[in-house]
C-alpha cells in the first residue's frame, strides 16, 4: 500500500471518529478523547525516555485520565467545580514515589512527569469545555468543537498544499525546513475562509467571533506544530510514533491541538 492511500485511509477514519463522537453527544467525545488523551501521554513519556530520563509513566497516566475525566464531568454537569482539586495531592505523590526509585536524576523524571500532564492532557482536557465555554446549564454547543477541529484542519492542510505549490521563503527552517511563509498565508486565508462558512451554520459564534477563532488557532496551532517539531527534532525523531499509519504518532496528528486548545479556550472565555 502507498504512503498516500495509507495516509488518506487513516486520515479519513480518524476524521469520523472525532467528528462522529462530537455528532453523537458529549459522552462519546469523552470516551474516544480519553483513549486519545491516555495515548497521546503514554507515547510523550516514550518518547522522552529515549533521553535516558525515566518520567513516572504509570502515575502520569493516571492523572492524565483522572484530569481528563474530571474536566469531562464539570463540563457535562456544570457543578462540582472544586472536584479538581483531588489531583492536587495526586500531583505531590510524585516526589514522594520518586525517593523509592534511586535514579540518578529524580527531578528531571519529575519535571517531565509533569510536563506529560501539563502539555498533553490538560489542553486535550481543555476541549470538554469548548461545547460550552459560558458554562450554562444542560448546554453542549457540538458546533463550536466541531469548528474548532475544522480550524485545524484547513490550516494544517492549506498550508501544506500551498506551500508545495508556492512555497520558497523558509519560515522556520531550524526546526521545520519544509515550512514556508507562503504555506502559512495559504492556510490563514483559507482558515479566514472557513470561519466565515462556520458563521453561517453556527451561529452561536458571530462572524467576527468566528474570525478571531481562525486567527487565534492559525497562530498557536502552527506554533504548536513547531513546538512539537522542536521535541522531534531535539530526540533525532521522525515521528512520536506509529499508532496512526501514515501519519505517525498520537502528538504527530494533535500537535496544532495541544497549542491551539487553551488559547481558543480562554478566547471563548472572553466573548461569550
Amino acid at each position: 500500500m502507498s504512503n498516500f492511500l495509507q495516509r488518506t485511509i487513516t486520515g479519513a477514519i480518524f476524521v469520523v471518529l472525532v467528528i462522529g463522537s462530537i455528532l453523537w453527544n458529549h459522552y462519546a467525545f469523552s470516551f474516544v478523547f480519553l483513549i486519545f488523551t491516555i495515548l497521546g501521554v503514554t507515547e510523550f513519556y516514550g518518547v522522552i525516555s529515549k533521553t535516558g530520563s525515566k518520567p513516572l509513566g504509570f502515575s502520569g497516566i493516571i492523572i492524565s485520565a483522572l484530569l481528563f475525566c474530571i474536566t469531562s464531568y464539570i463540563a457535562i454537569s456544570n457543578s462540582n467545580y472544586h472536584f479538581i482539586l483531588i489531583l492536587l495531592p495526586l500531583l505531590f505523590i510524585e516526589f514522594i514515589i520518586e525517593l523509592f526509585r534511586k535514579h540518578k536524576t529524580p527531578f528531571t523524571n519529575i519535571a517531565f512527569t509533569f510536563l506529560g500532564i501539563f502539555y498533553v492532557a490538560l489542553p486535550l482536557s481543555l476541549l470538554n469545555f469548548l461545547t460550552n465555554p459560558a458554562f450554562e446549564h444542560d448546554k453542549y454547543i457540538k458546533g463550536i468543537l466541531i469548528g474548532f477541529f475544522l480550524l485545524i484542519w484547513s490550516n494544517d492542510t492549506f498550508a501544506y498544499l500551498t506551500g508545495m505549490k508556492f512555497g520558497k521563503h523558509k519560515l522556520f527552517e531550524r526546526i521545520s525546513p519544509k515550512k514556508t511563509w507562503e504555506g502559512s498565508i495559504g492556510g490563514f486565508v483559507f482558515s479566514l475562509l472557513t470561519a466565515y462558512i462556520l458563521s453561517l451554520f453556527v451561529i452561536e459564534l458571530s462572524l467576527l467571533q468566528w474570525l478571531g477563532m481562525a486567527i487565534i488557532i492559525v497562530i498557536f496551532g502552527s506554533l504548536g506544530d513547531l513546538t512539537e517539531s522542536l521535541l522531534k527534532r531535539s530526540l533525532d525523531l521522525k515521528d512520536s510514533g506509529s499508532i496512526l499509519p501514515g501519519h505517525g504518532g498520537i502528538l504527530d496528528r494533535f500537535d496544532a491541538v495541544l497549542l491551539a486548545a487553551p488559547f481558543a479556550f480562554v478566547y471563548l472565555l472572553l466573548v461569550m
